[in-house]
């Protein structure tokens, strides 16, 4: 059960990341800025590829992320850059929700200590993945 539980959070905040993402590439006109962002995105599609994969061997499918998460976190965005459209307020946009997971996935590695190895080792990839994401979008601040 605790692993089901922890893939579908994490699945939730792959495909928030992954919108997140798409909208502040949208916005930025900087190669360099949406190269990273570019990379990014792709890590998390590995991401989520793994918990697909692991969804499959179970025999489950993911949830959906509700409409109203994803509403939140439309609005958030174009709200945050109707009038501020810099690398620097996109990139604190971006690592403000890597924080929040980072949060989230330590959350549930404490909560849930009986939790399989193998999906132990997403979520922990998954926090160390949105860690270095914050690194690599602290040069654009």
């Amino acid at each position: 059960m605790a692993d089901l539980t922890i893939l579908n959070e994490i699945h939730k905040g792959v495909c928030m990341g992954k919108d997140s993402i798409a909208m502040v590439s949208e916005k930025s006109s900087d190669q360099n800025f949406r190269d990273e962002l570019t990379y990014q995105y792709n890590m998390y599609q590995e991401t989520e590829n793994r918990i697909n994969q692991k969804f499959q061997e179970i025999g489950e499918i993911p949830d959906d992320t509700p409409m109203g998460e994803k509403i939140m976190g439309w609005t958030g965005i174009h709200l945050n850059t109707m009038n501020n459209k810099t690398n620097s307020q996109l990139s604190e946009l971006l690592i403000q929700g890597y924080d929040m997971g980072i949060i989230k996935g330590t959350k549930l590695l404490n909560q849930h200590p009986e939790v399989s190895t193998e999906v132990k080792d997403i979520l922990n990839g998954f926090i160390a993945f949105q860690e270095n994401s914050i690194d690599r979008l602290k040069k654009f601040l």
